[in-house]
Order: structure tokens, then C-alpha cells, then sequence
């Protein structure tokens, strides 16, 4: 696993440099091009040696994806993007976070489900209405790490960024206990009861609060304490991170809610007077330099799910109309949230529009789908995850900042 996990990194910091020099692209985009570009040559050896194909696909399939990503790269990945945040600035729009990252997820995943069930049936693909709901509730939440690194050069005004960061880092918590319960009920590992489900969510999401709460407070307190040892501070932002998460997962309650609340709230207390500017240096350089790190680490995992996914011609149309359900239910999500929101507060035509096409699914909605009981069902899931997480990635992430440029002139 380490020897895999170093071959990773390795290939993530040539793809990285590979982008730099060549590309130019904001460097998750690039790098999950570069990464599937090298997935796909990989594949055409199938045409020149079969041994070696699939000596390459049962290597990319032994990869722990959901592993690798919900037991180590998320944690770091969500503090590192919250201690960036403006919690005051989040604060403000507290109630256009909390509907969007709640109420949103919960009326998306039901118009997508709805959706993809009858569409799959159109074109011949069998897969129950609660299964559906899995693709649902896994293809719902927006993705933190894909929204935070593309966000920055979009130019998408402050308060609109701060709605999208917020709901992005909140919202994949409230789609990971809506994946799990549907999850259970469509294996039958559970009967139907609804109040299970909501204490089960309540238990993840408001554990995960006061967990991250309580982290946070104790990181505040410790690295104010050892002001003047700013690597002495860093090591213990990092030792709450890991361990905190570790912490969280053992009492399943959401690590992801836990990292992002801890973030913002360390996060907010650097910019105090009392820290010093080494201090602050020292804390920014490394997270960033993680954060950046990780997240190529993450395209390149995302790149080699590739060599994975078998082609079927069905599936594939599946996918692609998926693109279309995922980004019409967004719409409509945030049509319908404004009815719960105050006039002030409501998006208007064009930031509607915005919010929608920045609403970016990433490399949780893959884990998410990977970790599906194996059998017909999950290839046609994952194979639709797939192809609306690259499109997300792609198409949506190389034309936001031309998108909120030309909606905002328009104002």
C-alpha cells in the first residue's frame, strides 16, 4: 500500500509539471486530463499485448480508492480548504449554506433518481428505483475539493463564492449519510424505519459538529499558546486533522463535518492580533502546499478509474444524459430553495445560473460509487458517475470563470 501510494504521488508531481510547462491549465483539470490520457494508453495496449492490458486493469481495480480518499486524503483536503474561509463571511449566509447543503441535497437526490430510473428503463438498463436513489444521493453533494480549487480564478463575487464554498464542504456530509441509509435499505440491511435514518443522521452530522467544534477550540488554544514556535503550531494543526478524523470515524460520527467546522475555526482565529506573522506564514505555506499536493493525488486516482470501467455503449448514453439530469436538477434545487429563503437572499436569474454551473461533482461521488456491492448495478452506476464527474470536472471547470464573466455583465 505505501509502495502504491509513493508511485502515486510520483506520477501526480510529473503530471503536475507535465501541466506547468505544456498545458497551462489550472492544475486539477490538467492533471485529471494527463491522467486519463495516460489511463487510455494504457488501454490501447490491449490491442498490442492482452496479458499486459489486463496485468494493468486488475492493478488499477486493486486500488482502495474509497480508502485512500475517505480515510486519508478527505480530511486533510476539507480542513485544508476551510481554514481559508471567511467564517465571518460564512456566518452571514448561514441560512442560504444550511438549505442549500440540506434541503438541496435531499430534493436533488430525488429528481435525479426519479429521472435516472426512467430513462435507465428507456434504454433498456435495469436498475431499481432504489438504486436509483444511491446514484441519487452519491452524485447529489457538490464537491469541496473540485469547487475550492477552481473557484479562485473564477472571479465569482464574494458573497456568491462564499455560498458555494460553504454548501460545498457541508453539503458531501449530508450526501454521505443519505447515501448510507438509502444504501442499506437497497441491500436490506435494514428495514424501512424512517426514525432510524434520522437519528443515524442526526448522530453523524450533529456528532461531527460538536466533534470539529471542540477540535477547533483546542487547536485555537494550543497554537496561540506556542505563538512563537510556529512548526511546533503546524505539527499540531496536523496531529488534530489526522487524528481528529481517525477520532471521528471510530465513533461514526462525520469526520468531514468535524474537519471542515475545526478548519473554520482555526482558520479564524490566525487572523487575530496576538498570532504572529511567522506563525500565519508557516500555517498558509503548509496546508496550501498539502492541499495542493493532495489534490493532484486525488485527479490521478480519478484518471486511473479509467482503465477500470469497460466499455458498454449503453452505459456510456446513460451517462451522458446524466450530465443533463444532474445539471437540471441543480437548477431546479436552487429554484425551489429560494421559496425557503428571504427576498434579499433569493438568487436571481443569472446567479442561478452560476450556481448551477459551478456546482462541480468530484472524486467523493467516484468513492462513493466504487464502494457499491459488486455486480451489473454498480457498473452502470459507476459508469454514469464517471462520466458526469469528468464533464463536471472538464467542461464545467475550464468554462466558469467565462460564465460568471459574461452573466455578470449582464447585471
Amino acid at each position: 500500500m505505501l509502495e502504491l501510494f509513493v508511485g502515486i504521488i510520483a506520477l501526480a508531481a510529473f503530471l503536475s509539471y507535465l501541466n506547468a510547462k505544456f498545458l497551462k491549465l489550472p492544475n486539477t483539470i490538467g492533471v485529471m486530463i494527463l491522467s486519463i490520457a495516460v489511463s487510455l494508453l494504457f488501454a490501447a495496449s490491449y490491442f498490442i499485448d492482452q496479458t499486459y492490458f489486463h496485468q494493468v486493469t486488475d492493478f488499477a481495480k486493486s486500488i482502495d480508492f474509497k480508502t485512500i480518499l475517505f480515510d486519508f486524503l478527505l480530511g486533510i483536503l476539507l480542513f485544508s480548504g476551510a481554514i481559508n474561509v471567511n467564517l465571518k463571511g460564512l456566518l452571514k449566509e448561514k441560512i442560504i449554506v444550511f438549505i442549500y447543503a440540506t434541503f438541496g441535497v435531499l430534493i436533488s437526490t430525488f429528481i435525479i433518481a426519479t429521472t435516472f430510473y426512467y430513462v435507465a428503463s428507456l434504454i433498456g438498463l435495469n436498475i431499481s428505483y432504489l438504486y436509483s436513489l444511491v446514484f441519487g444521493a452519491l452524485i447529489s453533494p457538490t464537491d469541496p475539493v473540485a469547487v475550492l480549487a477552481l473557484l479562485k480564478k473564477a472571479g465569482v463575487p464574494k458573497h456568491m463564492e462564499i455560498k458555494i464554498v460553504g454548501e460545498s464542504l457541508f453539503n458531501d456530509g449530508v450526501g454521505i449519510v443519505v447515501f448510507l441509509s438509502v444504501l442499506s435499505l437497497a441491500t436490506m440491511m435494514h428495514e424501512f424505519d424512517f426514525s432510524h435514518i434520522t437519528s443515524e443522521f442526526g448522530k453523524e452530522a450533529g456528532g461531527g459538529f460538536l466533534m470539529g467544534f471542540l477540535l477547533g477550540h483546542l487547536g485555537k488554544k494550543c497554537i496561540k499558546s506556542v505563538n512563537k514556535e510556529a512548526v511546533i503550531a503546524v505539527h499540531i494543526s496536523l496531529a488534530i486533522v489526522m487524528g481528529g478524523y481517525i477520532l471521528s470515524n471510530i465513533l461514526h460520527i462525520s469526520g468531514a463535518i468535524a474537519m471542515v467546522v475545526a478548519g473554520l475555526i482555526i482558520g479564524q482565529s490566525l487572523h487575530a492580533k496576538v498570532i504572529s506573522k511567522d506563525l500565519k506564514n508557516h500555517m498558509n505555506i503548509f496546508w496550501k502546499v498539502l492541499d495542493e499536493i493532495f489534490n493532484a493525488v486525488l485527479f490521478v486516482l480519478m484518471g486511473i478509474v479509467t482503465i477500470t470501467l469497460d466499455f458498454n455503449a449503453y452505459h456510456l448514453l446513460l451517462g451522458i444524459i446524466s450530465i443533463i439530469l444532474v445539471l437540471l436538477s441543480r437548477y431546479i434545487t436552487i429554484i425551489l430553495s429560494n421559496f425557503l429563503l428571504k427576498k434579499s437572499h433569493r438568487a436571481n436569474k443569472n446567479e442561478t445560473i452560476i450556481l448551477t454551473w459551478a456546482g462541480l461533482r468530484g472524486g467523493i461521488s467516484i468513492a462513493l460509487a466504487l464502494s457499491l456491492p459488486e455486480g451489473d448495478v454498480k457498473d452502470i452506476i459507476l459508469y454514469a458517475t464517471y462520466v458526469v464527474v469528468v464533464f463536471s470536472i472538464i467542461a464545467q471547470g475550464l468554462t466558469i470563470e467565462k460564465v460568471v464573466s459574461k452573466l455578470l455583465k449582464r447585471n
